[in-house]
């Protein structure tokens, strides 16, 4: 199978900055590692669970528009793990973000979500 563990969410201020962090294992994880396309999803109450941005095994970034500029897609293959840097907050961010792992055959993969809370 595949695992997703996330971290680095929390409360922060409206301008604020965050990192998110998630870290993939498991089994079927392991058969191609170099294959997977990982990144990042919220979800704000009320509202359609949105892509934020992911990136490919080589480093290609792709974003939405709405973070284009203030949030920063990364990951280290050595440690399966991607970042979610993320600047500039503003309270419409505010989301529970979830981190996805795709591969063919196998699939998406989500982590369990992590609340991001921008407030003042």
């Amino acid at each position: 199978q595949v695992q997703l563990k996330e971290s680095g969410g929390g409360l922060v201020q409206p301008g604020g900055s965050l990192r998110l962090s998630c870290a993939a294992s498991g089994s079927i994880f392991g058969l191609n590692v170099m294959g997977w396309r990982m990144g990042w999803y919220r979800q704000a109450p009320g509202k359609q669970r949105e892509l934020v941005a992911d990136i490919t095994s080589g480093g290609i970034p792709n974003y939405v528009d709405s973070v284009k500029g203030r949030f920063t897609i990364s990951r280290d293959n050595a440690k399966n793990t991607v970042y979610l840097q993320m600047n500039s907050l503003k309270p419409e961010d505010t989301a529970v973000y979830y981190c996805y792992a795709f591969q063919a055959p196998w699939g998406n993969y989500w982590g369990q979500g992590t609340q991001v809370t921008v407030s003042s």
